[in-house]
């Protein structure tokens, strides 16, 4: 499922890292978070209805890549592809993968969780039949989001008192289900103090606030949800 093909630059790291759409957000939030100076450049895909793609197929398989794949990440010999290996590789130089065993085993849970939250997301908003499927997301999203509500509780940060990268990638879906369905997190109270403290990190609001950020699309041209900038 490709979706909108962005690249990231972090010159700090000598770092670059290929994105696509929805998953290079976690990526720039936490460049951005940890002060990595990057350039972000955009692929994009063409029009329909062939959504033409070689800006991308035409390097794809020359970056010495293991799995080539969107995102990617090449910081000096180290070639990763997978969104969430890049942000662990990230996090992990920046110490935002949880000190205690504690964390460490919430962090493991939550990132994968989250993965899934994300790609239950993608199926719906790719599907042809959004428009007729989507009452019955919107009826069963109160208690996929509760599950999230009861994980995070009273704690500032999923993993405990520390913000670590698992923040990073819950944040763009809570976002971006706050605009597919506005009053989704007014039951959540939890989860809307969640973003908004997010969102006061003095990095991140300096980064909102930027002409470098973008909000979406969330997804590719050819989704039928969250394919236009916000």
């Amino acid at each position: 499922m490709l979706r909108d093909m962005q690249s990231v630059e972090a010159s700090g790291l000598g770092m670059h890292v290929g994105a696509a759409g929805t998953l290079a957000q976690p990526i720039r939030l936490l460049l951005e978070y940890t002060g990595t100076e990057y350039e972000d450049k955009l692929y994009s895909c063409g029009e329909a209805p062939d959504f033409e793609k070689s800006c991308w197929l035409d390097v794809k398989l020359k970056l010495g890549l293991d799995f080539p794949n969107l995102p990617y990440m090449i910081d000096g010999d180290v070639k990763l592809s997978q969104s969430n290996a890049i942000v662990r590789y990230i996090a992990r130089k920046h110490n935002l993968d949880g000190k205690t065993e504690a964390e460490k085993i919430r962090i493991d849970l939550l990132e994968n969780q989250t993965m899934d939250f994300r790609m239950g997301f993608a199926r719906l908003a790719y599907n042809p039949d959004f428009e007729n499927l989507k009452a019955d997301y919107q009826k069963g999203l109160p208690g996929l989001l509760k599950q999230y509500s009861d994980f995070l509780g009273k704690r500032p940060w999923f993993a405990g008192d520390q913000i670590t990268f698992v923040d990073f990638l819950m944040y763009e879906p809570l976002d971006a289900h706050q605009i597919f369905e506005p009053k989704c997190l007014d039951e959540f109270q939890n989860l809307k103090d969640f973003l908004t403290r997010f969102e006061a990190l003095e990095k991140i609001a300096a980064y909102i606030k930027s002409d470098r950020f973008m909000k979406g699309p969330f997804n590719n041209r050819m989704a039928k949800w969250g394919n236009k900038k916000q």
